[in-house]
């Protein structure tokens, strides 16, 4: 009887919160949206604005919508610094630094727009408590301000830029593990992890390659902003770490001193003015129209097919080929839009999804419709295939790109299996290859051979689009494939990429291909457009099982780098189809 109670008082407790759980966020949702809306604060009249943006939070390339409001986001900050240049109420930006290191294109695009804020009459105050990272990103982002403060007791550590990547050729062998990969060709290197014990030498020639043109281009542009030869730059941090006085003595930074006092001295410059955060500052919209539309469709993360969830719960992120197909598509359909930009921040991933997306945009160019691609860090592998047809291409220095290969294959584990007594076996029917993905044993000479016939027509589809698409001869696209990645500066010596640049540049690419002159107005109009958050939270709790799935994946958000490992692993071992997916490792 006691259990039985048990039971039912838990039953209860489930279903109120069930009910209660959804009211809850209806209010919340309520009130921010009421926070965001009307009675969000506004800074008072007549008085001048100091923008803050605080670069210690992390930030996705692309705006999306999160439960409580838009998720920091690259473009979304470029966007609003872009309005910021012409309303005469802010006079300038305070910053405060990363003190560890962000993705080599966040601080290239971060230092663009730094640029072009303090070249519409805008001053620009950086405020660090250090550089205690090794990566000389989190320098790079700022060193374009017009005023460096450090606080006196930290230390400047950033030398240069370092990856890592993990090889689990020999936990294979410990455990009786099989790794069966056919890859094209030997820069293709994502399956290395899997197949090696250390680095190949094309997987260390071209990784090494493309760190060091990072790091070359990061250093030229510091050099550049503080006044400084390339040389002694480099003579400098090599030195790292030092105190924060070496380095303003060194001339990287300006002043010491903590942060409150560096953003009342901005405070001071800008008149006494007040200080607003980024995602509270509303700029003065022109009334003044353009009838020029371009469609911006965006899209971040791995590829793949289907759609995915716009729940900003579902930890869903990624490029879903039916919806960005779906986006260019209507894009197209509507009379009024001239162009489109592509904003593009993926690894790769499935060739399928990958050629879907492609073929949308060859469907768009026949109605005589422009296409444009923006890369951020990552336009490689599959990223690149979803470009390669557009009208120009435009990189940032330090955009990772190219990897114009195939790989896949499956992990056996027929002999772990047995090691520990544990029995898998297969019945089939049909052809010879029915049962070929199974990871209970290993491919038949046979299903190999059709395996790898399979891969190599998407090797073959994959180099003949890029070669249509960039106008090159198919000789020369072979050169400069086989899997190999290349830095956006790499990409354009090799005829992959048109012009070096960021989301802005990409824009002023956009108005030269539609005849259009550089000062002349046009019209952003994101495609698909962004749901709000009520029509989020309708969606969630609507009548579908879209609400348990959700909820379901709240116990999934572990992000450590062994449970992704262990993913890994596991999405190797089943059945896959032909990958085109750059695997790389992150840049410290």
């Amino acid at each position: 009887m006691k259990q039985f109670l048990i039971t039912v008082a838990g039953v209860l407790v489930g279903f109120l919160l069930i009910i209660l759980i959804p009211m809850f966020l209806l209010v919340m949702v309520g009130i921010s949206a009421a926070t965001s809306g009307a009675s969000k604060p506004h800074p008072a009249k007549g008085k001048s604005q100091v923008l803050q943006i605080d670069l210690r939070q992390p930030m996705s390339d692309q705006p999306r919508q999160g439960f409580f409001g838009e998720v920091p986001s690259l473009i979304g900050l470029v966007e609003k610094l872009t309005d910021a240049e012409n309303d005469d109420r802010v006079k300038g930006l305070f910053i405060r630094a990363n003190p560890m290191g962000m993705g080599p294109v966040q601080a290239e695009q971060l230092r663009l727009a730094i640029q072009n804020f303090k070249n519409a009459g805008k001053f620009v105050t950086v405020h660090a408590q250090g550089f205690e990272g090794t990566s000389i990103t989190s320098y790079l982002s700022v060193s374009a301000a017009d005023e460096i403060w450090l606080q006196g007791t930290s230390s400047f550590v950033a030398t240069g830029l370092s990856s890592e990547t993990a090889f689990l050729g020999g936990v294979f062998e410990k455990i009786k593990a099989k790794p069966e990969f056919e890859q094209f060709y030997e820069y293709k290197n994502s399956a290395n992890t899997f197949t090696e014990q250390t680095f190949t030498e094309a997987h260390r020639r071209a990784t090494m390659s493309w760190i060091s043109d990072i790091f070359d281009t990061a250093m030229e542009q510091i050099a550049s902003d503080r006044g400084l030869a390339k040389a002694e730059l480099r003579a400098i941090t090599d030195q790292a770490p030092f105190s924060a006085e070496k380095a303003v003595q060194f001339g990287l930074a300006d002043k010491l001193g903590y942060a409150i006092e560096a953003k009342e001295a901005a405070l001071s410059r800008a008149g006494d003015g007040i200080i607003v955060e980024i995602t509270d500052y509303t700029p003065n919209k022109s009334s003044a129209s353009s009838s020029t539309l371009i469609a911006l469709v965006e899209g971040e993360g791995a590829i793949s097919t289907g759609v995915g969830s716009d729940s900003p719960f579902a930890g869903d992120e990624g490029i879903y080929s039916d919806q960005m197909a779906e986006a260019i598509i209507a894009a197209t359909r509507n009379k009024k839009v001239k162009a489109i930009l592509l904003r593009v921040d993926s690894p790769g991933g499935s060739a399928i999804a990958s050629d879907q997306i492609w073929n949308a945009i060859e469907r768009a160019k026949a109605k005589d419709i422009k296409v444009i691609v923006s890369m951020g860090q990552l336009a490689a592998s599959g990223g690149y295939y979803i470009s390669a047809g557009a009208d120009a291409i435009v990189a940032y220095p330090t955009t990772i790109t190219g990897s114009i290969g195939v790989l896949g294959g499956k992990i056996v584990l027929d002999d772990t299996f047995d090691s520990v007594g544990y029995n898998v076996e297969q019945l089939k029917v049909g052809g010879e290859f029915a049962g070929a993905y199974t990871s209970s044993q290993s491919f038949t000479e046979s299903q190999r051979a059709a395996f790898r016939a399979s891969m190599a027509k998407v090797y073959e589809d994959f180099t003949g689009k890029v070669a249509d698409g960039r106008k090159m001869p198919i000789e020369q696209v072979l050169e400069i494939a086989k899997g190999r990645v290349w830095t956006g500066n790499q990409a354009l010596e090799n005829g992959l990429v048109d012009e070096l640049g960021g989301y802005r540049a990409a824009i002023a690419k956009t108005k030269e291909l539609l005849g259009l002159g550089p000062d002349d107005k046009v019209r952003i109009q994101r495609f698909p457009k962004p749901k709000t958050q009520l029509e989020q939270f309708y969606e969630m709790f609507g009548l579908s099982t879209e609400a348990t799935k959700t909820l379901a994946k709240l116990q999934f958000l572990i992000n450590s780098e062994q449970v992704k490992t262990l993913i890994k692993i596991q999405e190797m071992s089943e059945s896959r189809p032909a990958e085109l997916e750059a695997n790389l490792p992150e840049i410290q």
